[in-house]
């Protein structure tokens, strides 16, 4: 029996219906991923299963005493909260004797004596509606779901970064232990480590989840089942993203053959129709209403919406070299951002740079292009840079100016890799209508907006590319296009980004923040760079790849002379570490194996109970190799103390 279901579902603006009589259900255990393009609408059909909106028709059937939880893409809270009101806000009524409480019992101990013993009467009464309404469980449940979200409580919720106000929703939303959790772009705001943590949070919660995402590799982690809004209509694919993709391009290529047939014969309809008189007075009824019925088809059906054409000139050559860094530190105030790092860009380089939020990274961005200087350390330029910004918060667009002026200020006519268009036409590559070039880009969404600012950088020549976080808010056919186009890109890439799949399929070396405003150079992408930190945590493990070239030389550069005497294990511990790699290598096995079933939709088919054990088996495999991996770091980190 399904959780919730949507019943030929109906949502327009305008004249173009977002949901087409649209039919949707969730099981429990379900995660199930709601993809499509911007604008599709699927903000909106997650808004209406929320309750938060109506469907213009059909209806939204929920399970009796159901518990929904949705978590906003930019989510809203109370001015001056902290983060324990935020949290037990979505406890519901008993959210605000919760609060009072928590701030009156903080209070107390600076409390002067006069207040204390008011402040105490106070205190009971709280404490004794509290156990009244038989809320102290759900006041361990806000507590314990804040420390789960490494959040501090006392915290103003004004105080953090978008990040941490993220986290915030999500506990918000998780605190009330719901049985359907709606997530809106989770991994917005959110850093790498910190969708790494969210990934495995979900994946353990027994909760069903349908979300929106545009991070791929969000996508074939978590979603069991992807569901895609495309022209007002849902298309259900069973499995992972992966699986999806096979499905989806098989799919198109027979709706092409389905239309080409169906245009054929209106053609030979139309033709038949308008012969001449004598063959006009011989027609027979049930063409002529059969070619009404194909006219009215054609009318009515709606074309898969066009891609984003983008080209960009790299115009000349840069110098050979771009950058070098040499013993270059940066701090701001107390805090270093970078402390004694060196490293080269040449030429063609395309850098990737990560980190957690707040590491520093666009620091390091603005000393390689010389729009700060280092406190210490020199850093050599190149010569005939020509550089195009990407800024994720798009300072540079005029929310005031219309479109086309964004592109092309004072002129008709934008020049790209040697080809003269008009920027009407220019735009229109981006998907932009004619009326829509002329809006002003305040009334643009974030997608849009993305797009246009895309569309501006690559109006220019420019051999040096500075993409800071370009991938939010794009849809996966942007993001894959725009990844085609930066893989035949001659010119310099530096790259900023959370999203670990644009990263492999994008750049060729990373510069990573460790920690402490210390920075690594890594030959290949993301992957190779985590591969590295996964193998540093493996005794026995021997690190061959040449992505970790760089940083194994460093290491053994930094390394102390004197020797270290390593803490001697006991019979016991020595026993369980060396179980330990074959444990989890029987775990991993398994998990393969079941994740090979999950994927294929016969296993949901022939057997729905089989299926859902197989997913609640999966959980408990991940939560077991969280265990044996701490405990294999905690053993590790024991032989190597002094």
């Amino acid at each position: 029996m399904p959780l919730l279901s949507v019943n030929a579902g109906c949502l327009a603006y305008g004249d173009v219906p977002l949901l087409d009589h649209v039919d949707f259900q969730i099981d429990a255990g379900e995660r199930v991923a709601l993809i499509g393009r911007n604008g599709t609408g699927k903000s909106s059909l997650l808004a209406a299963i929320a309750g938060l909106r109506s469907l213009d028709d059909g209806q939204v059937w929920k399970a009796p005493d159901l518990r929904i939880t949705y978590v906003a893409q930019e989510p809203e809270f109370e001015p001056g909260a902290t983060v324990f009101d935020a949290v037990v806000g979505g406890l519901g009524d008993q959210s605000r004797l919760l609060a009072a409480y928590h701030e009156l019992s903080h209070r107390l101990a600076d409390m002067p004596e006069a207040e204390r013993a008011g402040a105490l009467d106070e205190l009971a009464r709280l404490q004794h509606q509290l156990e009244a309404s038989d809320a102290w469980q759900q006041n361990a449940l806000a507590e314990r779901v804040i420390a789960e979200f490494h959040l501090n409580p006392e915290a103003r919720i004004d105080d953090l970064s978008g990040g941490q106000k993220k986290r915030v929703a999500l506990a918000r939303g998780l605190v009330c232990e719901p049985d359907v959790l709606l997530l809106d772009e989770p991994t917005n705001h959110l850093d790498i480590a910190a969708i790494d943590w969210l990934e495995n949070l979900l994946l353990v919660r027994h909760v069903a989840l349908l979300f929106i995402t545009h991070d791929r590799r969000f996508l074939d982690r978590l979603a069991t089942r992807i569901v895609e809004l495309d022209r007002g209509l849902l298309s259900s694919y069973p499995g992972s993203f992966s699986k999806y993709q096979e499905r989806k391009a098989q799919r198109l290529h027979e709706e092409s053959l389905e239309q080409a047939r169906a245009d054929k014969l209106l053609a030979q309809e139309e033709i038949w129709i308008r012969k001449g008189v004598e063959a006009r007075r011989t027609r027979a009824v049930f063409r002529v209403q059969r070619l009404d019925k194909l006219r009215a088809e054609r009318a009515a059906r709606r074309n898969l919406q066009g891609q984003v054409a983008m080209r960009v000139d790299a115009g000349d050559s840069s110098g050979a070299l771009v950058a070098d860094l040499i013993n270059v530190s940066k701090s701001y105030g107390d805090r270093k951002i970078i402390d004694n790092f060196s490293g080269r860009i040449m030429r063609g380089d395309r850098v990737g740079l990560i980190g957690p939020n707040g590491a520093g990274k666009t620091t390091m961005l603005r000393l390689i292009l010389g729009e700060i200087e280092p406190d210490s350390g020199s850093v050599r330029r190149g010569t005939k840079q020509q550089v195009a910004y990407f800024d994720q918060f798009r300072t540079a667009l005029d929310p005031e100016a219309p479109l086309h002026e964004v592109i092309s200020p004072g002129s008709d006519y934008v020049e790209v890799a040697g080809h003269r268009t008009h920027v009407m036409s220019y735009l229109g590559d981006f998907l932009f209508s004619p009326q829509r070039a002329r809006s002003p880009v305040k009334s643009l969404s974030g997608g849009e907006r993305n797009r246009l600012l895309l569309a501006r950088l690559f109006a220019r020549p420019a051999n040096i590319l500075v993409l800071d976080e370009p991938t939010n808010d794009l849809d996966i056919d942007t993001l894959e296009l725009l990844e085609s186009l930066l893989q035949d890109y001659q010119g310099t890439i530096l790259l900023v980004s959370h999203d670990r799949s644009f990263l492999d399929n994008v750049v060729t070396q990373v510069i990573a923040a460790e920690g402490d405003g210390q920075w690594r150079e890594f030959v290949g992408g993301y992957s190779d760079w985590a591969a590295w930190h996964a193998a540093q945590n493996k005794p026995g493990e021997k690190v061959t790849d040449k992505a970790v070239a760089k940083p194994v030389a460093k290491s053994a550069e930094a390394a102390p002379a004197t020797g270290s005497r390593a803490t001697k294990l006991s019979y016991k511990e020595q026993q369980q570490l060396n179980a330990l790699p074959g444990q989890i290598e029987a775990l991993e096995t398994e998990q393969a194996a079941l994740m090979e079933k999950v994927n294929d939709p016969a296993t949901y088919a022939n057997d729905p109970a089989a299926a859902q054990g197989m997913a609640n088996r999966l959980a408990a495999i991940d939560e077991e190799l969280l265990e044996l991996l701490e405990r294999w770091e905690a053993l590790e980190a024991k032989t190597s103390k002094a």
